[in-house]
């Protein structure tokens, strides 16, 4: 065999072992047409109120269209899947609650793919508390008064869904306090909200994004939040950790994720941008009157945060023995 026959065959040998690697993972110059954000929840919850917030001000940024889509289903799981099966489109993305993606690998016996190996982290936002709320009728005005009032008669309890993180930190202040209130779980936490301000549950426990206007409007009433310290925007709500349940903390913290083939330039750019915006003055403040506080990691921080997240509910859901399909 000649030397430029067999220098051709190698190199064609060597093609044929080479990962196929899309384009669009080592252009510097993505995105190249139009991103998706996928919202895995129904519209109105925190996650849907933070892309809404984002997608115009990166369309400026990024000189392309930036469309935010609500893939309600499973937890979150459904639009985290979709999110998956893109990977070789190269410009779709993920924000969603990222704690309760964590948790998720611990609920579902039958995931249809590993957070772990399938998604990669890229940004982390903010940070929500969870407040825990009543129906203005309930009679209860502290935590202590709440876990009373649920040894004495029924009391509904909306969760967006079972297993989510709103559902698991309910689940460890039950465990913490005896409480016996009935869980109902919702697709979203639009949904949950509405039901609690009808009457049809009484009790919730959903983000302070997506809650706070109604604890303003008197449709519900605020009985704690969970966070080690009171907020400056709401000082006058009582921290669970004050009321009894010591050092517990939990809430919606909301991150980006990109199909585990976004290769490390474009995810430090994309989270470079995303974490300007949330940052300007006029947007932090937007959402800091609503109740989130710009809470801002890198790659290599979220995913760190989110193997620790894993670990920790992992234990709640296997104390709780919480299982689902």
């Amino acid at each position: 065999m000649n030397p430029s026959k067999r220098q051709f065959l190698g190199s064609a040998a060597a093609l044929c072992l080479t990962p196929l690697v899309p384009a669009w993972a080592q252009s510097s110059e993505w995105p190249t047409r139009p991103v998706r954000i996928v919202v895995p929840y129904p519209p109105g919850g925190s996650s849907d109120i933070i892309a809404r917030i984002l997608a115009p001000r990166l369309a400026e940024v990024l000189k392309q269209t930036v469309v935010v889509e609500n893939k309600p289903g499973a937890n979150g799981n459904l639009g985290a899947g979709l999110v998956v099966q893109s990977a070789q489109e190269g410009h779709t993305v993920l924000l969603c609650d990222v704690g309760a993606l964590a948790i998720s690998p611990s609920v579902y016996t039958k995931l249809t793919f590993d957070p772990s190996k399938d998604l990669r982290a890229v940004g982390m936002l903010a940070y929500s508390p969870h407040v825990l709320a009543v129906h203005p009728d309930v009679p209860a005005k502290t935590v202590q008064e709440l876990v009373a009032l649920s040894k004495k008669q029924r009391l509904n309890f909306a969760v967006t869904a079972i297993g989510s993180a709103p559902h698991l930190a309910a689940v460890a202040v039950q465990q913490a306090t005896g409480a016996q209130w009935e869980y109902v779980p919702y697709k979203g936490g639009s949904q949950a909200v509405t039901d609690t301000i009808g009457g049809q549950t009484q009790i919730i426990m959903n983000g302070l994004l997506a809650t706070l206007p109604h604890i303003k409007s008197g449709k519900l009433r605020a009985i704690a939040i969970s966070k080690n310290e009171r907020m400056k925007l709401v000082p006058d709500i009582p921290t669970i950790s004050e009321q009894g349940v010591t050092g517990f903390e939990s809430g919606t913290w909301q991150g980006v994720m990109a199909p585990a083939n976004m290769t490390d330039p474009v995810a430090a750019r994309l989270q470079t941008l995303m974490a300007q915006i949330v940052s300007q003055p006029d947007v932090a403040a937007q959402l800091n009157e609503q109740g989130a506080e710009i809470v801002t990691k890198n790659p290599a921080e979220l995913s760190q945060f989110f193997n620790s997240e894993r670990a920790r509910w992992a234990k709640v859901v296997a104390s709780a023995d919480i299982r689902l399909d």
